[in-house]
């Protein structure tokens, strides 16, 4: 894709997933790759892959560790084009009442106070590199009403908002700032919030999993491809006027109640 080539991209929660597609795009699209992950694991298994992948251990909800996640940035990559903030939890699945602080704030530390540390360590990078992108990993969820899903729900629409605020602050720095609202991917994370859904409702898996296919109009749920392939659009050449939206993948939702 034209852009993409050269591009020195930051990617938090990408050494598997979705992140890992977001990565290896990028790769093949021919940008410098540096992201973080808290999986040592899934890490260390990156190591040698590819000369231009490289990855630190961090939990984007410790500013600390975001801190020295992006000391070496620009002595590494000698410069920031694009972050994609991509970490993110389900939290849990159960009516607000039953909810614990303790779950509520882990789900708002991780999938909105994340992308604010990442974030505002990028931005005196990407000012220096006269403009790039950040895309914010955001989802339905911020886009309707979730039931069982509140600290979720409350985290996205907030990063939705976060989104446009950012994007109104660094456009004049040539700097777009796009949210992709992803509907139910296909993945571990998923199959997580299916077994957990089934057991407060007290039906099957596959009872639900067929109930989240009906939930939009293309009665499918989405590949992590058609996530990577939409962030690496925004940050091409190709969507250079691009800025402050909130774009849905997700077959067109029509209810989150399942």
């Amino acid at each position: 894709m034209k852009g993409i080539a050269g591009k020195r991209v930051f990617i938090s929660a990408a050494a598997a997933g979705i992140g890992r597609t977001i990565a290896d795009h990028f790769l093949q699209a021919g940008a410098h790759v540096r992201l973080c992950d808290i999986d040592e694991a899934a890490l260390s298994q990156l190591k040698g892959t590819h000369d231009r992948l490289s990855g630190v251990r961090a939990d984007v909800a410790d500013p600390a560790q975001m801190e020295s996640a992006f000391h070496t940035v620009a002595r590494d990559l000698g410069g920031l084009d694009v972050l994609v903030n991509n970490a993110g939890i389900s939290g849990p699945t159960a009516n607000t009442e039953d909810i614990s602080p303790l779950d509520w704030q882990r789900t708002i530390d991780v999938n909105l106070n994340g992308a604010f540390y990442c974030s505002r360590l990028a931005i005196p990078l990407l000012k220096a590199s006269g403009g790039g992108s950040i895309i914010n990993i955001a989802s339905t969820a911020g886009l309707h009403g979730y039931p069982l899903r509140a600290p979720y729900a409350a985290s996205k629409w907030a990063l939705i908002g976060f989104t446009k605020t950012l994007a109104m602050e660094l456009g004049p720095f040539g700097i777009r700032v796009n949210a992709v609202c992803p509907g139910s991917v296909e993945g571990p994370r998923i199959d997580g919030v299916h077994a957990a859904k089934a057991a407060a409702r007290g039906v099957s898996v596959e009872e639900i999993r067929a109930a989240f296919r009906q939930k939009s109009s293309l009665r499918t749920l989405i590949a992590p491809e058609d996530v990577a392939a939409t962030i690496l659009f925004l940050c091409s050449d190709s969507g250079a006027r691009i800025s402050g939206q909130a774009l849905a993948v997700d077959g067109h939702t029509e209810t989150m109640r399942v």
